[in-house]
């Protein structure tokens, strides 16, 4: 039995903004991700798993700021302090498309780091290449569909069909290792990539056409013992119940509000020849609270709103998006300076306005703009915006004074705009 442990998306320096944390001068998001790679580390040393996956993505772009890659760094190092055999897989996050550009997982290959390998291109691993484990892999990283695209391109291969085309090559490079799969082994498959069937972390379905999507008969093929999956978000077993199981752990942390209903996890299997059991491991993280609120005309609006906020111990350090959806008319009502009151104990707090324009009055058939006079168009703007009619009066008769001598306008009836 091989132990393994499995996560992905640790993208630590996705949220390097805000409010930073005095002693280390880090940002106190960045803080969070990094608290859960530590726990992911420390859980593999204390439960002395045999290997660490990690299926993809360190951090948010391909040129992290040196303090990241030191941070990053750290935590890998002390897996390799602990001769845990690590597998790092690169992610569309880790390399250039441009050729020859160092990837962001580089330093490790450079300075031949004992129990960490860095997988860059797609290889068929066997127990020689993985410190000895009675186990092989097949292994994908992160693959361009804009480079292999032009290759098939150049190739004679039309646009519309150069997806199909890859997708099959891939198809057909990852048959033939299983042909040559030792069948006495356990068999990982790791790979960055979307899956068919699969579901982002706000319940897109994968499409054909995006990312290069590998068909998911390829990650359930029987032959092995568990799939390692990165690069979507969300925590999910695309082969439940059966045999082999089909994993995405998820990212590390909630990266945006698009997360905030999904758990974290990492992964720690127990893998042998045809029977794997595994559990995921849910990580604390930040609590993201994402409410919205409709406002209407006849509302009490802050009553409305402050009943929709939870109660403030729930509010206190959690990371709050509040949209509020409301006539035009009825902002002056908005205090916005008690909200942000009330949610001062929230770590961070994103207020989103969004104003409701009614639909715009229309002439009927008989009328033209052409025919109103300047006053009567805007007796027509104040209807518009339902301005209280106490007040319309003596704007009314302050415009018409301000046309008259701005223009020389004859003598204008302040009631009607008649001249």
């Amino acid at each position: 039995m091989i132990k393994v442990l499995h996560f992905a998306d640790a993208h630590i320096d996705i949220a390097n903004h805000g409010r930073h944390d005095a002693v280390s001068g880090l940002p106190l998001r960045v803080l969070d991700f990094l608290k859960s790679l530590d726990h992911i580390v420390d859980t593999a040393i204390s439960e002395k798993v045999d290997l660490v996956i990690f299926a993809g993505d360190a951090y948010k772009d391909r040129l992290p700021s040196p303090t990241y890659q030191r941070e990053w760094g750290k935590r890998i190092m002390r897996l390799s302090a602990a001769k845990i055999p690590t597998i790092l897989l690169t992610g569309n996050h880790d390399v250039s498309p441009a050729s020859g550009r160092a990837h962001t997982l580089q330093e490790f290959d450079t300075l031949e780091v004992p129990f960490v390998r860095v997988i860059n291109k797609p290889e068929f691993l066997k127990p020689a290449d993985l410190w000895g484990l009675p186990l092989q892999m097949i292994a994908l990283p992160w693959i361009f569909r804009s480079g292999l695209m032009a290759s098939q391109q150049e190739a004679g291969i039309t646009a519309e069909t150069a997806n199909e085309e890859i997708e099959k090559r891939i198809g057909d490079v990852v048959h033939n290792w299983m042909n040559e799969l030792d069948p006495a082994l356990p068999t990982i498959m790791t790979a960055h990539a979307s899956i068919q069937g699969a579901l982002y972390g706000n319940e897109r379905t994968v499409m054909l056409g995006k990312d290069l999507v590998l068909p998911g008969a390829l990650a359930k093929d029987t032959r092995l013992d568990y799939t390692a999956l990165g690069h979507i978000h969300k925590f999910q077993d695309l082969n439940p119940g059966a045999h082999p199981p089909v994993i995405y752990p998820g990212s590390i942390e909630r990266v945006d509000f698009g997360e905030a209903a999904d758990d974290k996890f990492f992964v720690i299997a127990k893998i042998e020849k045809g029977n794997t059991t595994y559990k995921a491991h849910k990580l604390s993280g930040r609590r993201f609270i994402d409410l919205a609120v409709k406002i209407k005309a006849s509302d009490n609006l802050m009553e409305k709103i402050l009943a929709v906020l939870p109660a403030e111990d729930q509010l206190a350090d959690a990371m709050l998006r509040l949209v509020i959806d409301y006539p035009r008319e009825t902002e002056v009502f908005l205090d916005e300076a008690s909200l942000r009151e009330k949610c001062a104990s929230a770590f961070e707090f994103h207020l989103v306005r969004r104003p409701q324009e009614e639909a715009r009055s229309r002439f009927s058939p008989d009328e033209s703009v052409a025919n109103l006079t300047p006053i009567e168009l805007l007796g027509r703007y104040w209807q518009t915006v339902k301005l209280d009619p106490g007040n319309t009066q003596p704007l009314q008769a302050l415009a018409a004074s301000i046309m008259q001598e701005v223009s020389g306008m004859a003598e204008v009836d302040l009631q009607s705009g008649d001249k």
